[in-house]
């Protein structure tokens, strides 16, 4: 059959919130322009995010009722472990109750201040993170994947030749660990292939530099390795998975996006002495080893959630999902990232308002007005998130000025996808009555959740 449909029928729903436009309006300047302090109540369909927004299935609520709630030795925890273990083969996992936590423990143990640390591309949180402790994340993607509009299989790979670069740049003694993120969020939600992680372990390898992988969304990485290289048709998802793990010294994760939960996440390592700091740390920051700062029943959840997120007839209807809204807007003339990944569709903020410059921020401009027209919500990944100024004052801008439109996991329907198409389309339509804004308030990190802007 030609038609992709959803793998899943709807058991329970949930009120969403139709607002009028003057509603709209008066929330965007109560939030100061910032989609991240918009309440929820004033929402219709809310794209900002696929972390920890995803639907549970009946089998996860039905787990919940199975949580021991012990704060030692929990059978739930072995429950967990036992699931993440039989995907990633990892001696060693550390639950966390997100994936910015699981960072901040293992860069607690690896990184130190003036310690290097390349990646394909950072996302926000392991950025700062990273720079929190005063460490150097370093960005390394290939020419082609900071490229929107070219069309290529892999564009969130590393660049090979860039890492080698970097490693005689900064010295391996001054790189504790290398990372590659998977699929790279930052890059445009774009896979990574077998190749690229095999090559990546083996330049790190011969420099003693311990391989570590930001796999949130790992699944949705191995159904583009399945559907698009070579060799890996006929492999299921979980042993494309397992090959992928098998490459990495260990991994950090947000299991709210691929655990297919609402909150969660765990460091895996092979390494006990990495490990036995990791825990000490987890005590002090988290909670104790076997719950990690986690409900109990959320491990009951993630353990299933493990499970179904290798279902390939889920991951195509999820990859199909983002693939048709990519079309339907593309028709139209809309440009995005090139081609549509599978958590989210990324608008190309430079070709959608040309006319305002990366330091009056296109992308939180595009986003303000999307939302102002429709209730849509959605997330400017460019210069707001990522921009720094130099010693002068001077803007330096990030590879790309995006805006993310991430569509949460079992959530929203066809017709849903229509509207927020609609939605994007007539933002498009009448972009150049798109306004350049600036900062008038922001924090010393990860700015973007918190600023406060207005138009110029």
């Amino acid at each position: 059959m030609k038609t992709h449909i959803e793998p899943f029928k709807i058991k329970t729903v949930e009120h969403i919130y139709i607002t009028t436009q003057e509603e709209r309006e008066a929330a965007l300047k109560e939030a100061f322009y910032n989609p991240f302090a918009l309440r929820s109540d004033k929402i219709t369909i809310d794209l900002l995010t696929d972390s920890g927004t995803t639907a549970m299935s009946s089998k996860q609520w039905a787990a919940l009722m199975d949580g021991d709630e012990a704060y030692a030795g929990s059978v739930s925890y072995y429950k967990f472990e036992e699931a993440v273990k039989k995907i990633t083969g990892f001696k060693h996992i550390i639950p966390t109750h997100q994936g910015r936590a699981a960072e901040k423990v293992l860069f607690s143990v690896v990184a130190k201040e003036g310690k290097v640390i390349p990646n394909n591309t950072h996302f926000d949180t392991t950025r700062g993170n990273l720079e929190f402790i005063g460490a150097n994340p370093v960005d390394l993607p290939t020419d082609i994947g900071v490229q929107p509009e070219v069309i290529a299989d892999f564009k969130g790979n590393m660049d090979i030749e860039k890492l080698e670069a970097a490693i005689k740049k900064y010295g391996a003694e001054n790189i504790p660990i290398g990372m590659i993120t998977i699929t790279n969020n930052s890059g445009g939600g774009q896979p990574v292939s077998m190749a690229n992680i095999r090559e990546t372990k083996e330049v790190l390898s011969k420099y003693g530099i311990p391989l570590y992988l930001d796999c949130c969304r790992f699944a949705e990485n191995a159904y583009f390795i399945k559907t698009r290289e070579k060799g890996y048709e006929n492999k299921s998802i979980l042993e494309i998975c397992r090959e992928m793990f098998s490459y990495a010294d260990g991994a950090t994760m947000s299991a709210k996006k691929d655990g297919m939960s609402n909150t969660g996440g765990f460091i895996g390592t092979n390494s006990d002495q990495v490990a036995e700091k990791c825990r000490t740390n987890l005590i002090v920051m988290e909670g104790f080893v076997t719950y990690g700062g986690l409900a109990r029943r959320d491990l009951e959840a993630l353990a299933i959630g493990f499970e179904e997120v290798v279902d390939e007839n889920y991951l195509r209807y999820r990859v199909n999902q983002s693939k048709e809204l990519a079309d339907t807007i593309t028709a139209a003339g809309v440009p995005i990232v090139m081609p549509a990944g599978a958590h989210a569709i990324y608008i190309d903020a430079k070709r959608f308002a040309p006319h305002i410059k990366p330091e009056h921020f296109p992308g939180q401009s595009i986003a303000c007005e999307i939302y102002r027209i429709s209730g849509v919500r959605t997330t400017e990944i460019g210069s707001l998130m990522f921009g720094k100024k130099d010693k002068d004052g001077n803007h330096i801008a990030p590879n790309m000025e995006l805006v993310r439109l991430a569509i949460p996991r079992r959530v929203y329907t066809k017709s849903h996808m229509e509207y927020i198409a609609e939605a994007v389309i007539e933002v498009y339509k009448n972009r150049e009555k798109l306004r350049p804004m600036r900062l008038t308030w922001e924090a010393e990190y990860l700015r973007h959740f918190t600023c406060r802007c207005e138009y110029i």
